[in-house]
């Protein structure tokens, strides 16, 4: 029996409902999701900027505005 899942076969809203059940799935205990090292440092810079104004706070919308603009 083949198990493998044909997502080039499914539509958009199945792909979508397929992450979201995985989500849900991974999610239900979050002690064996462990967070790289990495991440930690990447937030405390982050809390360091914008503690010191160097950071600003900008809406979504905007946000992914700017990154299109930047990577198109």
């Amino acid at each position: 029996m083949d198990n493998t899942i044909q997502i080039d076969k499914m539509t958009r809203q199945e792909k979508l409902q397929t992450m979201e059940a995985l989500w849900v799935s991974l999610s239900i205990d979050d002690r064996e999701i462990v967070s790289p090292v990495w991440h930690e440092y990447s937030l405390l810079e982050t809390d360091l900027r914008m503690s010191t104004g160097q950071e600003q706070v900008i809406d979504w919308t905007r946000a992914k505005q700017e990154l299109r603009k930047r990577f198109e």
